[in-house]
Formats: structure tokens, sequence, C-alpha cells
């Protein structure tokens, strides 16, 4: 039997890398007693690819390089993905299994109980029956047949192959791989990336303060307190006749107000942002015209910014099917096709766009909670009970419950779920709908220029991003992707800011069927055309700040902070004066730096705090106020400078919050900066007025007496990566290097949570362009004993790259055979091993 130890020291660190659940205990608490592991484990073969492998598609050959990527070569685009399925399903087939178990529900048949949470959570969400019927529209589109031959080769490694060690280690087998869980794992990213409970935090703050005070703290990004937005006067495309929607425009001139429907529960609101993403999961991309680049070719550069784990949360593959394309880049294992990357044609990139896509309801219910009052009829709601198996426990049940607006969530379990009404809320989500995203990455892999890719865009349904791209032809494009909808109260256009009152028909979504397969062409969302896009730009920035000042602006209920826009935008326009071109190498080194703008905007409480300093402390506080806020790793400045800004919101914040029985996140540095030198924010313990200069020098002590406790003297001592595998083995946990960058850096890395720059491209597209250049932050295979394992986080935290072209290694790894009619055996032909 598996031990309890071991259960949940693995879902801790899985729930904890931001898989879609929350982070519980450390997980070296749970392992203090587990016995090394045995050598018999390790007898596994699991990890092992036969070099000769029968395929019903058709003949196919795999040729690993330097890094472990896996070059598939077909003629037939069904063997080509085929192979990718195996060869995915032989480096990352635990990663892929545990990401549909979070997504189904089902992580305490393996784990226990430590998971019931989590699996209460997407269950309700009801993830998979929104993946059934996304796969229900797709299964006859153009990007199927791939699709299920990439779920055989999945499947025919995991029947073939040995159980890769986790697998062992765990005792469990891990089910047939399903076309639905490939769009599971798209559904994941999804809800990472738009899944936020902001608006019911911000309705927690009103309740427990007051509505001004939660309109300043977590105030909407309107174009006077959030500058630097991606497009400036000039690069944004004019709105087509009719393309401004009422709605919109209307959306962003409307004022919050408070909802007519009961108060969210403060403690349920708590319990969801569990399963938000991680703080700080964000993205840098931008696409520079071959009118700035020395070679005269465009180039295009993104690094997303998401969880930093063991394997990486992307999967690099190249995939050639003869005369038909040629794309390489990374996606999400479980996902067959290139979701960042190039081709022979173009490059793209994505960054996410923060849009509101999620809308909460409250309701008048009736006979112990199980009716609900929708305009003038009392109805319903819709429930099933499910049991949660649970290893070596009690199992548990869960309702899972629906209104005509989609999901409804609550704390509860069984039949408790749905009496109160404060207790549980109602969810609308776009992802809850068949989505063609798949559609769309399909497209956009196999697109010839700017012209399909815009027809390909038209398709991506969820996430919304913001999207770049390159041709071979010099074009460049920037577009904003996915479904807004436009919300309606008694037919007239209203914001998203708040709880709706959904027993009076607030924030109604023309169109939308949750659960269900939605006619987006007629849907009431805000038109492709109408999406801020720039066709042909010079040269263009995303950093998930604000995307414009133009309407329809109110697209998002908030942006991340300005910084690392502003940053880009400074660092591209001085090239851009200068006789210098943008190269390659320049547009990497952007791509690094670690310049923090924090320091400008929080340098006037620095400067209130020196009246109150004396010593050591004022020769710390006056070396920050001499510093240029690059957060490198030889000095000390950064070192205070940082652990001073997480002190500072602690003695802002933290105690009003604690007090009001508030368990939210609190606000972030941009608001903290931007708060007079008055505001109540600023009281001294123990004192009665603010004080702002004695709130920020206490803090500066804080924040020295912790790195002394620490026993910290630089920077790098700190901002270490700490890459654990799950079942948290030193010899099985990546090397920790010390590494530039901070939270509000271009070079993003938040050692806190682990979030930062999962994939670096910077990508020239021409014939005669300079080399593409790359890098994961450790290695692209996810077996422990492999040499790709973690070969290239040295690279990552140093900043270095490597190649990233559309060449393929000579000899071949893996060859899959089919036979012909004769029954010969066929295979793709290509040199020996």
């Amino acid at each position: 039997m598996v031990s309890e130890t071991t259960r949940r020291a693995l879902l801790s660190a899985v729930l904890g890398a931001g898989v879609g659940g929350m982070a519980l205990t450390d997980a070296r608490e749970f392992l203090a007693d587990f016995a090394p592991l045995s050598g018999s484990t390790w007898d596994a073969d699991g990890r092992e690819v036969d070099r000769e492998v029968d395929s019903p598609y058709g003949p196919a050959t795999v040729r690993y390089d330097d890094h472990g990527v896996p070059h598939v070569t077909a003629s037939d685009e069904r063997a080509a993905y085929y192979a990718v399925g195996y060869v995915q399903a032989s480096d990352r087939l635990f990663e892929m299994d545990l990401l549909r178990r979070v997504m189904r529900g089902e992580l305490s048949a393996v784990f226990g109980d430590v998971a019931i949470d989590s699996d209460r959570f997407n269950r309700q969400m009801d993830f998979a029956r929104a993946a059934e019927v996304t796969w229900d529209a797709a299964k006859d589109g153009p990007a199927a047949p791939a699709s299920e031959a990439f779920v055989d080769g999945v499947n025919a490694y995991r029947e073939d192959a040995g159980r890769p060690v986790e697998f062992e280690l765990l005792d469990y087998d891990a089910d047939p791989w399903t076309p639905v869980d490939s769009i599971l794992a798209q559904k994941q990213i999804s809800w990472g990336l738009t899944g936020s409970f902001a608006t019911l935090r911000r309705a927690a703050v009103a309740d427990a303060f007051d509505r001004e005070t939660a309109e300043t703290l977590y105030p909407l990004p309107d174009a006077d307190n959030h500058d630097a937005p991606i497009l400036r006067p000039g690069d944004r495309e004019p709105n087509p006749p009719g393309g401004e929607t009422a709605a919109a425009s209307a959306a962003t001139r409307a004022a919050t107000g408070a909802g007519s429907g009961d108060p969210v529960d403060p403690g349920l609101v708590s319990w969801l942002e569990a399963f938000e993403s991680e703080d700080g999961v964000g993205s840098n991309s931008w696409v520079v015209s071959g009118d700035y680049t020395d070679s005269g070719d465009p180039v295009v550069a993104n690094d997303p910014h998401l969880d930093l784990r063991v394997p990486p949360v992307w999967y690099e593959q190249h995939v050639v099917v003869d005369g038909e394309r040629d794309v390489r880049g990374v996606t999400f294992p479980g996902v067959p096709f290139t979701i960042i990357g190039r081709n022979d044609t173009g490059a793209w990139g994505f960054t996410n766009a923060g849009y509101d896509v999620i809308d909460f309801y409250t309701y008048d219910t009736r006979n112990d909670g199980r009716e609900y009052r929708y305009g003038d009829e009392w109805r319903e709601f819709e429930t099933r009970e499910e049991t949660i198996p649970v290893a070596d426990g009690e199992d548990e049940t869960v309702e899972v419950a629906k209104s005509v607006h989609g999901a409804v969530l609550s704390r509860g379990s069984g039949g408790d779920s749905l009496p109160g009404t404060s207790g549980r809320v109602g969810v609308q989500w776009t992802g809850l709908s068949a989505a063609r995203t798949i559609e769309s990455i399909y497209d956009v892999g196999r697109s010839e220029g700017v012209d399909d890719v815009l027809d390909a865009l038209r398709k991506f349904d969820e996430p919304t991003q913001n999207f770049v791209y390159a041709d071979r032809d010099g074009r460049t494009l920037y577009y904003t992707t996915g479904r807004v909808p436009i919300r309606r109260t008694d037919g007239d256009p209203v914001p998203a800011t708040r709880p709706f009152d959904g027993s009076a028909m607030e924030g109604e979504w023309r169109g939308f069927e949750p659960y269900g397969e939605t006619d987006w062409a007629n849907a009431d969302t805000i038109p492709f055309e109408a999406m801020p896009h720039s066709v042909d730009p010079g040269y263009l920035a995303t950093a998930n700040q604000r995307v414009t000042d133009d309407p329809p602006a109110h697209l998002s209920e908030g942006y991340s902070s300005p910084f690392r826009g502003a940053r880009i935008y400074e660092r591209l326009d001085e090239r851009a004066a200068s006789d210098e071109p943008m190269t390659a190498e320049f547009l990497r080194d952007v791509q690094l730096d670690a310049v923090d703008r924090r320091v400008d905007h929080l340098r006037p409480l620095l400067e209130d705090a020196r009246g109150d300093v004396s010593g050591d402390a004022r020769e710390e506080l006056d070396a920050m106020l001499a510093w240029d806020g690059e957060m490198t790793t030889d000095r000390r400045e950064p070192l205070v400078f940082a652990f001073w800004a997480r002190e500072l919101g602690e003695r802002a914040f933290a105690g009003r919050f604690e007090n009001a029985d508030l368990d939210v996140g609190t606000p972030n540095d941009w608001v903290l900066g931007r708060l007079p030198a008055d505001s109540e924010w600023f009281v001294p313990e123990g004192a009665s007025d603010p004080d702002r200069g004695a709130v920020a020098a206490a803090a500066l002590q804080d924040a020295l007496d912790a790195i002394d406790d620490e026993g910290y003297e630089t920077y790098g001592d700190y901002n270490r990566t700490a890459l654990t595998h799950p079942f948290e083995r030193e010899f099985l946990n990546y090397p920790a290097y010390p590494t530039d960058g901070s939270p509000t850096a271009v070079n993003n890395f938040r050692r806190e949570s682990m979030v930062g720059s999962s994939w670096r491209q910077v990508v020239p597209v021409g014939d005669d362009a300079p080399p593409a250049e790359a890098v994961l932050p450790g290695g692209n295979d996810g077996d422990p004993l492999s040499a790709h394992y973690a070969d290239q986080l040295d690279d990552w935290a140093a900043g270095r790259f490597r190649e990233f072209g559309l060449d393929a290694p000579s000899g071949v790894d893996v060859r899959f055979t089919a036979d012909d009619d004769a029954g010969n055996s066929v295979d793709a032909g290509g040199d020996d091993a």
C-alpha cells in the first residue's frame, strides 16, 4: 500500500505548483520519514522509447537533438501526430495524467483526502463536461484526425511501455488518454489565465469597509491611473463602421454600483482564491518590423510567465509533414499542436490580455435552497450527486449544481451545498461553452502569412490573449483574441465590476450556452473586428498591461501593473531613436532586462522614511535612493528593496485586513505607491494619524531584521531558483541557481511563488534572418534519469539561449512502421541512428 506521506507529499507539490488547486503544506514536512527510493523502484523501464514502433497511420521518424527535443517527420499528418503522442507520453505521461486528474476532480483517488477540496471545486465547475461539449463540436472539424491520431499514440506508449517511476511509486496505472483529455489540458490553461475572482474580492472589500475603499485599493484600469498601454497613439487600427459597439462604449463609461443581491461570504471568496493562478502569471512579447532591424527581417520575442516546475510547464517539439507544414515550438503536455513558436513562414507568441470573461451571480431562493428565482419564475437548480473516491479514506460526495448561468459553487459537501445564499455563487465563464481554440491553434501552425493567421484567430474563442506575429514577407501583426461577452441588464450594456443579482436577470449574456455549443457568430460579444489590434506595426510590446486608452477600453477589471510594459517601451524607444538597429542580440538582452521601475514609483516613500532612520538603516536607505533599480544577483540594494517592498505592504494592509476577517489578496505596489501621503493606510501601529514616513521606516527595519535572520548578503543569496520534483528528494530536484530579475522587472522571476519566464524565444523571420534562439527553465524530458532532465536550467538562469531552428538532426532514434497491403513492413526512411 502506498504510504500516506507519499501521497500527501506529491499532492502538496502538485497543488502548490498552480495546476488548478491550492498550496497546502510544504512537501518536505510529509517526506521527513519517507525512506530513500529503493533500487527496485528504478527497475521500471517506463521511460524507454522503442527504436521501432508499429503505427496504424503509416511511417514516421523521430530524431532527438542535443536538448532532447523530438523532431518528427512523416508524409501523412496522422502518422506524424501519432508519433507526437507517443513521444510526449514517453517524456511527460505522469504530468499529463496529473493535469487531467486535477481538471476532472480525480486527485483524491490517488492522493487521499488532502485533495478533496481541489476535487470538489473542479467537479463543481464541471470542466470535464465543458471539455466534452468542446470535443463534440470539434470532432468533425479539420483538426480532429490529427488529434485522434495523437491520442492513439499516447495510448500506444501507455500500453506498450513499462510504468514510469512516478506510477511505480504511487502504484497505479494511467487510464487511457482521450481527445477530451487533450481539450481539458487546453481548458486548464484558459482557466489559469482568465478564471479570476477579482470581482468577488472587490465586493468582499466593499462589504468589509466601503465602496470607496474597494475602488481605491482595487481600481479599475482607467487611462488616468494606468499608463504605458500596449497600443499607443498611432498604433491602433481604427474601428470599422459599427465596430465600436454601443455596448463596449457604454461599459467603458458606466459607473460601478452595488449589487441588489445578497453579499458573497468572504469565507467563500477566500476558499475560491486558492483555485486562481499564482500572483504574477503573465508574459512579455514584442514584434519588431524589418524597418528597425539590421537584417531587414522582422523579429518576434515572447516569454510567458507561468509556474516554474519540475518538469517545465511547456514541452518542445518539431513536426514536419512533407509538403504541408514545418512547425516547431512549445505546447502543454497532452495538447498535440504547437501553441507558441514558428513555422517555415512565420513566428508567433502570446501574452495574457486579462479581459474579463467571467461573471458571478447571487440568487433569491426558496424550498431550502433547492429553487432559485429567475425573473418572474422559480426554477430548480439542476443538481447531481457525485462520489469522490478517496485513497486510504472514506469516499466523499459532492453536489454538482448548475443554474441558467452556469456552475454554482459552494464550500459544502453533499446535500449541504445549496442552502443559504451568501455561501454560494453562480459562475458564468466563456470556457464553460464549446470553444474552437484547438482548431485555431491548428490553423496558425499551418498558416502561410498574416491573412491566414487572421482567419485562424477568428476561431480563438478562449482564452483572451495578446497575439504577436511576423511573416517572411516582412509583415507584422498584433491582435487580441477571445470572446468577450457584452453584459446586459434590462437590455442595456453594463460593466461587469460587481456580482450580479441573477434573480433580477442582471448581467445577462445573450446567446451564451453554458455546457453547450454557443453560436459565437450570433452571440452578444465584442465583434472580432472591434477587438484592439494593429496590422503591420513598426514595433509593439505587450506585458499584460492596459491594452488601449481608446474605447472599448473597459475590457478588464484589472491589468498587470505597468512597470514591465513601460520598461520594454523605454528600451525599444531608445533604440529606435538611435542609430543602432534592433538586433536579435539586443532583443534577447531586453528579455533579460532586470531594472525594476517600482523603485521610481515608491521613491517618495523612501524619501519620507529618511528622517525616521539612522545609523546602518540610513546607509541602506541612502544606497537604495542612489541605486538604478537593477535587480542583479551581485548587489545588496535589490535585496533590501525586495524585502522592504514586501514588508511595506504588510505594514499598510495586513493588519486591517486581518481585523476585518478578510483573507483575500492585498493590493499591489502600483496601488500602494499611488496612495496619498496622508492616506488612512499609512497609520503606524499604535498611532491614530497617518505618517507615511514612519510606516516606510518601520518596514525598512522589518526588512533588515528579516535579512539578518536569513544571513543574506546580496540579492543572489535570496533570489534563487528552487524548482522541486513532486517527491521532494534532493537528487530529483533541479539544481538551485541565483538569477537576476524580480516580480515587476522584464526579466520576470517571483522567488516566493516560483513564477517566471517559463519559455524564452527570440525569432527573426526571413530567408536570410539571423538564427532563432530559445531556452526552457529545466529540460524537455520528465525522466529524472534523462540527460535532458534539467540540461537547460543553468543557461536559463544565466540568461543564455540555444538554437531554435527548423533543421532536424541526423540519424533516426525512433522509427514508426506500418504494414502495406502485402504485409510488408514500411518505414519512413532516413539514416540509421
